[in-house]
């Protein structure tokens, strides 16, 4: 007969071994990683740390916006272990200046720029931008987004700048820019193609690479990931098979296409 004692042992040891058990199973050394990024690469980066975070059990805490805004926060001390920005020059700067692990530069994904409009009708090509047929034209900062840097560049080779200059509207970062043509404050706008690439919505002209530089987005390692195990478990990710599918889904440029491009061109 089991006395209430023995069951009262059993009922315990039962519930240590199911304990350690389930311990087993869970990651050793859970850990977490902020990131700083690009705001064109939102939805792309929230995929890939969705998966990050399913293959290795750690966590991963992004902030998104402008590359320049996001670079003045890393000067100012902000707690980024890692910066994948959408050019080149700043995360370069940021092993210059003594913010980041040298050797740990690379280039993660190349843009594309799209003039996009909500209006199905709008959008015809370079022809819509010279026949100016609209009140307002989103763009992003350019002195703090690449993304604004290009439009800007855009308009100028098609010789459209001088005349669509009053009638520019910037946001922030591409992500508020976007927001401004998705809301109709401005009837069309230069955005990333990763924001429209999944939309059946509104027009769209994918701008040819050849009016614009080459828009090589660069990731880093911060010092202040140096000696985090996760920021370095993120990096290589983002180098992987998986994180480049979420690339390619997204309508970035990857792996033999990135090695063709010429990096100078966009500095």
């Amino acid at each position: 007969m089991i006395t209430s004692n023995k069951l009262s042992r059993v009922l315990k040891l039962a519930l240590l071994t199911l304990l350690a058990s389930a311990a087993t199973t869970l990651p050793s050394s859970a850990a977490e990683v902020k990131v700083a990024v690009a705001a064109n690469f939102t939805d792309a980066a929230k995929e890939i740390g969705e998966l990050f975070e399913k293959a290795t059990g750690d966590t991963v805490v992004f902030s998104f916006g402008a590359t320049g805004q996001l670079y003045t926060q890393i000067t100012q001390d902000a707690p980024f272990e890692v910066f994948l920005a959408a050019d080149q020059t700043r995360p370069k700067k940021a092993i210059t200046d003594g913010y980041a692990v040298p050797g740990s530069l690379f280039t993660y994904a190349t843009g594309k720029v799209v003039l996009f409009s909500k209006d199905k009708d709008l959008v015809k090509g370079a022809e819509t931008l010279k026949a100016g047929k609209f009140e307002k034209i989103a763009i992003a900062n350019p002195k703090t987004a690449p993304y604004g840097t290009a439009a800007v560049e855009v308009m100028k080779k098609l010789g459209v700048y001088d005349a669509l200059a009053p009638k520019l509207v910037q946001g922030n970062n591409i992500a508020q820019t976007y927001q401004f043509v998705d809301t109709g404050s401005a009837e069309i706008g230069f955005v990333a193609l990763s924001q429209v690439i999944n939309k059946d919505e509104g027009s769209r002209w994918i701008v040819p690479e050849k009016l614009y530089a080459n828009i090589a987005q660069d990731a880093v390692l911060l010092k202040r990931g140096a000696d985090n195990k996760a920021a370095k478990a993120f990096v290589t990710f983002l180098k992987g098979p998986q994180a480049r599918s979420v690339k390619e889904k997204y309508g970035y440029g990857v792996g033999a296409e990135l090695a063709a491009k010429d990096p100078a061109s966009a500095q």
